[in-house]
């Protein structure tokens, strides 16, 4: 029945977690529930049963969830904060039996009572982090007096507490989970950023940059068990900087660059002549006593330390390249694929260091070209991520230009193999760097990718096929995620190369019919995460060539149909494409009814739906401006209907309450005015709104600010005095001293607009195009 009680108590919590308004039934609960379920947990802490740990598992979550946003005054009171405090660090030093343990480490990072030990880790640092440490929380927040009690009465408690099971881990008394590890780093991090808890940890620092810091960033023999047995999944957990956050080493890391950041004076110095002293033991030592995986650490150490390293500030900068001769460029020939891979790591985290001698970077070049050849897979991905940073340097640029289809081969077939995003953003930046020595190869290489991609997305498609359940994210989820990024990073490649071949149009109609299958894979299975990356490939052809190819106009009714089905929510994704349309195949949609209903349904359902909010419905009014702009005199019939669809929103529009949105309404309505004056007049007298659209113009005249707003004023204005007096509707002829009077202002204003910094040269060519005749 307990177990009961507190899975029910546990699901009660996370409903109520959510609540933004009323927090009331939360506070109740907890103030309740709390007090009951902490003499349980006191008394489950005695007891070593799986059971006693899996409820006290559930009341460390319950916690956690009651205290991740919010701390109640319930539980920020000592009656309730001292047991609580007190029970969890208990928890942390509680002793688990040996013969309880798996001998397999797997299944020993999952055991029962360490992930207790981990959830009550992971509540006293939220306590401390968020709502104790006065350091981080700020002098404005809520919780400033709380902050100065718990930091004074509990930071230093919590510390010794950490410190004393550090030093057992250290000396290899008890065994912690990866997780607690990761929590341990996590509270050291912070606790170095207040004065009462340095003070305590400041004897303790370089033990634990030796001891706790070091071993942890040394290579592992689980790494080179998971190397040598899946190499693909090494590179995903141990290069992929967003693999894994929760990992011990990334907590680690951060913990050791902040203790060298905050706490330079006393201990960078301190951490650099360990990590030489490891450098040289290594160099000196015999060939049968070094042991590879120390320098492995160690380099691995002064590369999370390259930003400090080179600052100006830091007097060490001038060494760094003498270092890298003596204690780097060596490995590239090294027996140790690690250490070839942690060579061109160096060279990655270093890429803001100028080699004074031109020779070194001529080693470093060949070093990193020959690894990209090696035969261990993460060798070679580590090599490509350290080149994109190494063509920074002109002499690296010139010398990788005869190797560029060689270069760019081998990054397609790395991603073809691991699925990685961050190998896309290397060709992305290859593409743009060498877009005039790589235009030979466009065709090939757009194939190629194209190719990937399609791929990517066969294996995607599989991987969605596979069931899965549960609250947590599943491998299969994490494999999709992967392949859905490695496949955004292609397209945003395929991008980036459109853009280098603008001045060549007969090149980019050629690649449009090597993208098609990319762009209908994408739409006809809804792939709703590359929407944004497959629109902007077509914005692209279609906007860099100045034309509507037969192959763009046979995908134009799957966009519509994607608009329609899952795409509204994607609009300003699919504007500009739609405007591309419009624009540069003016004359097959005005002879073309059906192209001309589908635009129309657009923009009706984006001005319609609930779905969409202001700033979205905006494209309506910009697809409005498009059609009457680019296809004057012959969609008479959408006049109306397009004044209708847009006074549905500027009803009671003051200038005090004029939004964005409504902006683009008025200058909707000004469009059919410059379209047709006369028709669009003539609709605004039969619907009575004459005297209250201009009355709502002419007030907000002074927020034209753009040249676009003023040129498009100053045109319909002038198209209105065309108009024979007496044909004009009586309010304007009364009022026809304030129009002249608005012309002039804003012919004034013009000049200045033009010099403006905020000048868009796209909206430039789009006003010069329809409004300068």
């Amino acid at each position: 029945m307990a177990y009961v009680g507190l899975l029910a108590l546990l699901q009660v919590i996370r409903v109520y977690q959510w609540r933004i308004e009323d927090k009331s039934p939360l506070v109740e609960i907890v103030q309740s529930s709390f007090p009951i379920t902490l003499q349980m947990a006191q008394s489950l802490c005695n007891e070593n049963s799986l059971d006693a740990a899996e409820m006290l598992r559930i009341i460390m979550k319950a916690y956690s969830i009651a205290i991740q946003y919010e701390l109640t005054q319930h539980l920020q009171d000592n009656s309730s904060l001292v047991p609580w405090v007190t029970l969890m660090l208990q928890i942390v030093e509680k002793h688990i039996p040996q013969e309880m343990l798996s001998e397999d480490l797997e299944e020993r990072q999952k055991f029962i009572w360490y992930r207790v030990k981990r959830r009550s880790c992971q509540n006293l640092n939220r306590l401390f982090s968020r709502y104790g440490n006065p350091a981080q929380i700020g002098q404005t927040s809520k919780y400033t007096a709380f902050a100065e009690n718990f930091v004074q009465q509990f930071g230093p408690q919590i510390l010794r507490v950490y410190l004393q099971q550090t030093d057992r881990w250290i000396k290899k008394e008890t065994w912690l989970s990866q997780k607690v590890l990761f929590f341990f780093a996590e509270f050291y991090r912070d606790a170095l950023t207040h004065k009462l808890t340095w003070q305590i940890m400041k004897s303790y620092a370089e033990t634990l940059v030796t001891h706790f810091i070091f071993p942890q960033l040394c290579f592992t023999e689980e790494d080179e068990d998971l190397w040598v047995d899946d190499p693909v999944d090494y590179i995903h957990k141990r290069l992929d900087p967003l693999e894994d956050f929760s990992a011990p080493v990334a907590a680690t890391i951060t913990f050791l660059m902040n203790l060298a950041k905050y706490r330079n004076k006393f201990i960078f110095k301190k951490i650099l002549n360990f990590i030489n002293n490891v450098l040289e033991t290594y160099r000196d030592a015999p060939p049968e006593s070094k042991d590879p995986r120390q320098k492995d650490g160690a380099l691995k150490m002064i590369g999370c330390l390259a930003d400090l390293i080179l600052r100006k500030k830091s007097g060490i900068a001038h060494h760094m390249e003498p270092f890298f001769t003596a204690y780097v460029f060596p490995e590239f020939q090294s027996q140790y694929p690690y250490l070839r891979a942690r060579a061109c790591d160096m060279l990655m985290r270093f890429n803001k260091m100028d080699f004074e001698n031109k020779a070194n970077l001529a080693i470093a070049f060949r070093g990193v070209t020959t690894c990209m050849r090696d035969t261990e897979l993460p060798v070679r991905v580590q090599a490509c991520l350290s080149l994109q940073f190494m063509i920074q340097h002109e002499s690296v640029r010139n010398a990788l230009i005869p190797s560029l289809p060689m270069i760019m081969q081998e990054l397609l077939n790395l991603t073809n193999q691991i699925d990685a995003d961050t190998l896309s953003g290397v060709m992305e930046e290859f593409v743009e760097v060498f877009s005039e020595e790589l235009t030979p190869f466009a065709i090939q290489l757009t194939e190629q990718l194209r190719n990937t991609f399609l791929r990517i997305m066969q294996d995607y498609q599989d991987s969605a096929a596979v069931p899965v359940s549960g609250e947590l994210i599943t491998s299969t989820e994490l494999d999709i995620s992967d392949k859905t990024m490695a496949a955004s990073g292609v397209l945003k490649t395929i991008t980036t190369l459109l853009l280098s071949l603008e001045s060549t149009p007969e090149l980019l109609s050629r690649l449009e019919n090597a993208l098609l299958p990319v762009i209908t894979y994408s739409l006809e299975n809804a792939i709703i995460d590359l929407y944004e990356d497959i629109f902007d490939i077509i914005d692209t052809c279609t906007f860099s060539t100045k034309q509507i190819s037969q192959t763009m106009w046979g995908i134009f009714e799957l966009i519509y149909k994607t608009f329609k089905d899952t795409g509204i929510d994607y609009i300003e994704e699919i504007f500009p494409s739609l405007d591309n349309y419009i624009s540069y195949g003016t004359q097959f949609f005005i002879q073309n009814t059906t192209l001309q209903r589908m635009i129309n349904d657009i923009v009706e359902t984006v001005m319609t739906s609930d779905r969409l909010n202001e700033s979205e419905r905006i494209c309506g009014c910009k697809l409005i401006e498009s059609i009457l702009l680019n296809c004057r005199g012959v969609v008479d019939q959408y006049v109306g209907p397009f004044i209708d669809l847009v006074f549905k929103h500027l009803s009671n529009t003051k200038s005090t309450s004029l939004t964005n949105f409504k902006f683009y309404c008025i200058e909707a309505v000004i469009n059919c005015l410059y379209y047709n004056p006369l028709l669009s007049l003539h609709i605004l007298e039969e619907r009575n709104l004459t005297q209250t659209f201009f009355s709502i113009w002419f007030d907000n005249i002074k927020k034209f600010s753009r040249v676009h707003d003023k040129k498009l004023v100053v045109v319909t204005l002038c198209s209105l005095m065309e108009i024979p007096v007496e044909q004009l509707p009586s309010i304007l002829q009364t009022g026809w001293p304030q129009v002249l009077e608005v012309i002039l202002t804003i012919f004034k204003s013009l000049p200045k607009a033009e010099e403006s910094k905020f000048y868009n040269f796209r909206d430039t060519l789009f006003i010069h195009d329809n409004y300068n005749a």
